[in-house]
């Protein structure tokens, strides 16, 4: 399994949990952006810059991913084409997305851009939290426990 960081928005508080179980299971991650990131120090991390534009991180995650790897991401658009090429998505806030919740995750993210096209103004996301990075580091410890058990 290799892990892939949707890196454009990818939270401070997050860093250091995704770096501290990267090197104690010893996976690889790639973190593709389209512009520099940094997500901590680790030899099993490589950086990969992609052109600047809608999209381009994703369609680049999607080109790399194969079946079983996870991908940490925000966006509900990539988790649902992450899901389709059997790979595994995590959001910032613990959310584990899978082929029971990602088109209704996909479904209420495209109401809420109709409403927003339509001149409604919505509130944005909650701040993103300690609390939000407590259940991301639950969430991604659970997935990678269980993934360990197949590996060994």
């Amino acid at each position: 399994m290799k892990i892939y960081v949707d890196g454009d928005a990818f939270p401070n508080l997050l860093k250091p949990i995704l770096v501290k179980q990267i090197n104690r299971l010893k996976i690889e991650t790639l973190v593709v952006a389209n512009k520099k990131v940094n997500i901590g120090k680790s030899s099993f991390v490589k950086y990969l810059i992609v052109d600047a534009g809608a999209d381009e991180a994703d369609n680049k995650i999607v080109e790399l991913l194969n079946a079983g790897d996870l991908v940490i991401t925000a966006d509900i658009p990539l988790a649902d084409r992450v899901i389709t090429k059997n790979a595994h998505a995590i959001d910032h806030r613990g959310e584990l997305y899978s082929v029971d919740n990602i088109k209704q995750y996909l479904a209420m993210r495209n109401l809420m851009e109709k409403i927003r096209e339509s001149g409604e103004i919505t509130k944005g996301p909650k701040a993103f939290s300690s609390k939000d990075a407590e259940l991301f580091a639950n969430q991604l410890n659970a997935f990678l426990s269980t993934c360990n058990r197949f590996v060994i």
